[in-house]
Formats: structure tokens, C-alpha cells, sequence
């Protein structure tokens, strides 16, 4: 095997990236305290062309240098916005139909390996603080729950760590899934 040279990887222009057909998936980030974290979860979203992220509440927005860092330019080309109530981001997207996800530890939540997506459906999986996690208003306010099952001492995930499994798993599911 050989290690690919960047310019074998067929990357998109901005401009390409722009004008492609999106994964239906929107990512709401609330209260997210670490720009590093930010920036990891639009490099993400950039990966698998996801369609938006809502930065909401003190979630830092772009541009921003500590964010920068980790999104190596993803935040000129995943579409951002940034609303300061998440209660009030969640409400539109329902009322648009979009399925909201909040991605907690809950009663009755569903297993990331349980969760079955739905040809043409689009969602919106609600990403909270490091340290509190999703706010119970939220998750109130969401359809549903996804928890990722965690086996060892550690009950948590950093944020960006816990976007990238849930994003290539929904992505997977929509895209590779006969």
C-alpha cells in the first residue's frame, strides 16, 4: 500500500462543496464551551457534507482563530448560524419537519446501533455542554433521544468525539444501507 499524495484525494473547491447535494442532517451545538471542540465538528460536517450547524446559546461562532485550528477552513464551506435560545432553534426545525435528536444519556433513549433512519427524512441531532450535556429543556423539547452505549468507567464523550460517531453512523445508515 501507498499513501495517498493530497492532490490524489479529489478534494472539492469551496465552490463545489457549495453547490453539492447535502446529507440531510442538521447539528445543533449548545453551550459548547471549547473552540477547539467547534472547530472539530465543522471539519466533521464538512466531511460528510452535512447540510448546517446551529451554534446556539455561548457556543462561540466563527471567525475565530482557536476555532480555525481544528476546522481547517470548514467554516467556509458548511453553511452556520447562530441563534442564541436552542428551545427557540428546535421549535423551527420541528416546525419545518425535521426530526430533532438530542444526543443524551436518557430514559428510553434509543441505541445509536438501534436507531433507524428514514429514506427522505431529514434530522437535526442536538449536540450540548461538555460538562452539563444537552439541557433537559431541549431534550424535552426534541422527538427523541440517541445515546452512544459506552462500556468502560467513563460515562462521556468529549462533544466532538460524540459528533463524529453519530454524524458517520446516521451517514452510513442514509448512504451504504441496502
Amino acid at each position: 500500500m501507498r499513501k495517498l499524495e493530497n492532490s490524489e484525494l479529489e478534494r472539492k473547491s469551496i465552490e463545489d462543496f457549495k453547490k453539492s447535494e447535502k446529507t440531510p442532517l442538521i447539528l445543533v451545538l449548545d453551550d459548547v464551551r471549547s473552540l477547539h471542540n467547534i472547530g472539530s465538528v465543522f471539519r466533521t460536517a464538512d466531511a460528510f457534507l452535512i447540510e448546517k450547524i446551529y451554534l446556539c446559546g455561548i457556543t462561540a461562532t466563527p471567525p475565530n482563530k482557536e476555532i480555525h485550528k481544528t476546522a481547517l477552513g470548514a467554516t467556509e464551506t458548511v453553511s452556520w448560524e447562530h441563534n442564541e435560545n436552542v428551545l427557540d432553534t428546535i421549535t423551527k426545525l420541528k416546525q419545518d419537519g425535521i426530526i430533532t435528536m438530542a444526543i443524551e444519556q436518557v430514559e428510553n433513549a434509543v441505541f445509536l446501533q438501534n436507531f433507524e433512519v428514514k429514506k427522505g427524512q431529514k434530522y437535526a441531532l442536538v449536540f450540548g455542554n461538555e460538562v452539563h450535556g444537552v439541557a433537559q429543556e431541549a431534550v424535552a423539547l426534541c422527538d427523541g433521544c440517541i445515546e452512544i452505549p459506552q462500556l468502560g468507567t467513563k460515562h462521556s464523550l468529549n462533544i466532538s468525539v460524540s459528533a463524529g460517531i453519530v454524524v458517520w453512523d446516521l451517514f452510513q445508515k442514509m448512504n451504504f444501507k441496502s
